[in-house]
């Protein structure tokens, strides 16, 4: 095999095991819905997806692969044909074989290696099953060639369409690695089909390219599987192609009536909506239809990184046009700003994706799970659409692990305990997600036992955490679950009791600059809210000065700004407070607090957040406006300054840092209790002395 045929085999492969990835996961939810519903077009789903891993394995020479995924097609084939029944121990099945083909795809690219025999004994498992359920063993199923086999139709539904099927592939099919044969069987497995190659754009037999094809081949297929069933066919060829698909007609099946006469006969032809009658249809179904392309992730982040640089220098470009006062560029330069803006709002929307496709892996967590601990728990979603920045969905995968492994392990209750409470003895865990202005906030919301607050104060006074005198709120003994290992597990065990639990949950969340709230309620459940920003790449911010530094607070937290007059500091007698329309909201004073130095001005600007649900003031000299932040990492030399998230380029050329309003709320808090702690130092000190 030479070089080009070897890279375009492997970029088959790659494209192969992307598509994987989405056909399992498909597996995995309609598995679960099979185990509570049972209906057909949930086992049309399954089947479907297992088909094409099976057709595009074997095309990309995973044999192992191809041929495992055959005994699945055929055992769901038996269930789609009505002689297996759709059970809760099937959807056991179907999981084991989704996982034993997510094993062997991981072996035959070089990773771990599936067990000896595993293999054998999952075929065992399913020919056992379906003897036992009233069909034939899936061995006993003719296949030629272990991969593609080519069964005699049987139609097991009354109704059939009729198909009609032009496939004209790119000269270069061949070229790419794709066999039409391969396809054209595959085809035929979906019902009867007439198949007719044509042969007329074949060239003089001197001027034929080995490495071309110059057929294309027409079709007619009577099948009950539809339309999509179809295109998953061509599923990786169908953009090289001209593909088209017509549906020409239904027959409608004769019944015999017990005595042998044809009860209620029905047999003609009747035309299909959009087909003979519309023959443009499908070809304006076709363009109608949206097309997807996929690319790797690092090139829209390098993409995300180009716009930021468009934008810090159209900014600086905007700044100039200010300064110079030249009337004639002033247009060029509104027009570039408004195009930069498109530009950029256009590629941040390519970066965000549904959230839904994230909470669709957790089905199964919570399913396996359960089952672990012998309880009976279901998982319910909403939101599915909220649309979150696909670096965020990446890195919030682990943190809702956690909490979901919580609530199933510390929240929901067994089923006997349940019932005795009064509860159903199914639990119900809540995964939602809504947008909150520049904010998503997702909630995990268990209806369990709730949390026992003496139990948490007094683990916290067993491992020092807390002295055993303290006096907390509510919220900060719910807040103590996050503290690095603090656990109230009774034992270790391998989901629970480490201590590696929220703190986990916490930091990562801080990582991505938003923040967890807890809620419960003893006896009736536990909510966990975590409220993320839309994006990590460009962000709405307050630009303000304090002396001659510049600072960005994130506007999503912004709440107002308010003026502070000299004589109010001394109204309160110096205690750093502000009554603001009758309520007392505490200020940090930000040239004290990062020895900024310079003068106050008589008159400065308070800008109040809201952060975990209390409000916050930060004392400034200016509020500047508002300013589109690309964010931008500080750097080793400054990767230890904790108040600060990153920092951004402004339209001059300087640099404003960009506030982290959790950590400075945090160091703000530890500040002043040191200067507590030595003042009363000092004070004890006098008093011996005296």
């Amino acid at each position: 095999m030479s070089k080009t045929e070897i890279g375009i085999q492997d970029s088959w492969i790659e494209t192969f095991l992307v598509e994987a990835e989405d056909l399992l996961a498909e597996i995995d939810e309609a598995a679960l819905e099979l185990g509570h519903t049972g209906n057909a077009e949930t086992i049309n789903r399954i089947f479907r997806a297992f088909h094409t891993i099976k057709g595009s394995g074997g095309m990309c020479g995973l044999h192992k692969v191809a041929e495992f995924t055959h005994h699945i097609e055929t055992l769901l084939d038996q269930v789609r044909g009505g002689a297996i029944a759709a059970t809760p121990k099937l959807a056991d099945i179907v999981l084991a074989g989704r996982d034993q083909v997510r094993a062997l795809i991981t072996a035959e690219r070089g990773g771990a290696q599936v067990a000896p025999g595993s293999s054998e004994a999952l075929i065992a498992r399913l020919n056992a099953f379906a003897k036992e359920s009233g069909g034939i063993g899936t061995d006993s199923v003719h296949n030629q060639g272990g991969v593609s086999p080519v069964a005699p139709y049987e139609p097991k539904e009354p109704v059939e369409d009729i198909w009609e099927i032009s496939f004209h592939p790119d000269k270069d099919l061949l070229s790419r690695g794709s066999n039409p044969i391969l396809l054209m069987r595959d085809l035929a497995l979906l019902g009867r089909c007439e198949l007719t190659a044509h042969s007329e754009n074949v060239p003089p037999i001197e001027e034929i390219d080995s490495g071309c094809c110059y057929l294309w081949w027409s079709a007619v297929l009577h099948t009950t599987a539809g339309e999509d069933a179809i295109h998953e066919v061509f599923m990786f060829v169908e953009d090289d192609a001209v593909l088209e698909i017509k549906a020409r007609a239904q027959i409608v099946s004769l019944e015999l009536s017990p005595s042998g006469n044809v009860a209620d006969v029905v047999s003609s032809t009747l035309p299909s909506a959009g087909g003979a009658a519309n023959p443009e249809a499908s070809v304006e179904k076709a363009l109608a239809k949206e097309s997807t392309v996929r690319v790797p992730s690092s090139r829209l982040d390098r993409l995300v990184n180009l716009v930021g640089e468009l934008v810090m220098n159209q900014s600086r470009l905007t700044q100039m046009s200010t300064q110079l006062g030249i009337p004639e560029i002033v247009n060029p330069v509104q027009e570039i700003e408004r195009l930069v803006a498109e530009l950029r709002d256009d590629v941040l929307g390519i970066r965000m994706l549904p959230i839904g496709t994230l909470f669709s892996r957790f089905r199964r967590l919570v399913h396996d799970l359960s089952r672990e601990l012998g309880k009976d728990v279901i998982l319910v979603t909403a939101g599915e659409d909220t649309e979150l920045d696909k670096s965020i969905l990446d890195q919030l995968g682990e943190p809702l692990v956690h909490l979901l492994r919580n609530c199933i392990d510390h929240g929901i209750e067994l089923p006997a305990e349940r019932t005795l409470k009064g509860k159903p003895a199914r639990g119900t865990i809540r995964l939602n997600a809504v947008h909150n202005g520049s904010t998503v906030v997702v909630r995990i919301e268990d209806d369990g036992g709730g949390i026992n607050r003496a139990r948490v104060r007094a683990k916290a006074i067993e491992k020092s955490l807390i002295s055993s005198d303290a006096n907390l709120s509510d919220k900060e003994v719910l807040n103590l679950l996050m503290l690095p290992g603090f656990s109230t597990a009774a034992a270790v065990t391998n989901i629970s009791g480490r201590g590696v639990g929220m703190d986990v949950v916490k930091q990562q969340i801080d990582l991505l600059r938003g923040n967890v709230q807890i809620s419960s309620e003893e006896g009736r459940g536990t909510t966990v809210a975590l409220t993320l920003p839309l994006t990590l790449a460009i962000i709405e911010g307050l630009l303000v000065q304090v002396s001659d530094s510049r600072l960005i607070v994130p506007m999503s937290v912004v709440t107002e700004n308010v003026e502070l007059q000299a004589y109010e500091r001394k109204l309160k007698n110096c205690r750093n407070v502000i009554s603001v329309r009758g309520d007392l909201i505490p200020y940090i004073d930000l040239r004290l607090l990062f020895q900024l130095g310079g003068t106050a001005p008589e008159i400065e600007k308070i800008v109040i957040v809201e952060h975990e649900e209390q409000r916050v003031g930060f004392v400034v000299d200016r509020v500047l406006g508002t300013h589109q932040t690309v964010l931008q990492p500080l750097g080793r030399f400054l990767r230890n300054v904790n108040v600060a998230s990153g920092a951004t380029i402004m339209g001059d050329g300087g640099v404003a840092l960009i506030l982290d309003i959790a950590s400075t709320i945090q160091f703000a808090h530890q500040q002043t209790q040191h200067t507590q702690q030595i003042q009363q130092g000092s004070t004890g000190l006098a008093l011996r002395t005296a």
